[in-house]
């Protein structure tokens, strides 16, 4: 009996430890990626204020990389933009822990769920060793939809087109999950 005990007590142990630690984790991976998206929301406002919604194609193939590689460096985790539906498949295309997380977050949106809330956390076992996962839902916000919508503007299609030959992420309203930001940690 103390045995059983024993062991349900360092079990109840072990879960509020990882929980402590999963929190910290989380904290931490917020603090990286909000301000990476405050960075890239004024970038892009300032682009649009600047040189209209064509301009604000290069904040998304340019400035975003460049931001997200510098996290990345600063952190040594990845940080990344990544979608189900791409503009850049070397740079966007999701993984299978991604995609999963994207289709939930899905879900949640058509139940009434605020996107701006939505996030995912998790340690989890890969093939290359345990890491901690995070994702940032981002939602299309009512101005991205001149690059994003459904009916697009000739000149942002044209520049589109030239950048992303395999472009697949149009067609979207106001409030649905563009994509998302994501962070792995090796653990």
């Amino acid at each position: 009996m103390k045995k059983i005990i024993l062991i349900t007590a360092l079990t109840l142990l072990g879960s509020n430890v990882y929980a402590d630690e999963l929190t910290t984790y989380q904290d931490e991976a917020r603090a990286v990626s909000m301000p990476f998206l405050k960075k890239l929301g004024a970038a892009n406002q300032k682009a649009v204020s600047e040189g209209g919604h064509e301009s604000a194609i290069g904040v998304c193939k340019d400035i975003a990389p460049a931001l997200s590689g510098e996290a990345s460096r600063q952190t040594g985790w990845k940080l990344t933009r990544v979608s189900l539906k791409v503009r850049n498949p070397l740079l966007g295309t999701a993984d299978a822990w991604e995609q999963k997380k994207l289709q939930e977050f899905a879900e949640r949106v058509a139940k009434g769920e605020k996107p701006e809330t939505m996030e995912a956390a998790e340690i989890v076992q890969e093939p290359a060793g345990k890491s901690f996962r995070y994702m940032k839902a981002i939602a299309l916000q009512p101005g991205c939809v001149a690059c994003h919508g459904s009916d697009i503007p000739a000149d942002v299609q044209a520049r589109l087109k030239a950048d992303y030959p395999h472009d697949m992420a149009t067609g979207y309203s106001p409030g649905q999950i563009r994509g998302a930001v994501s962070i792995k940690r090796p653990l």
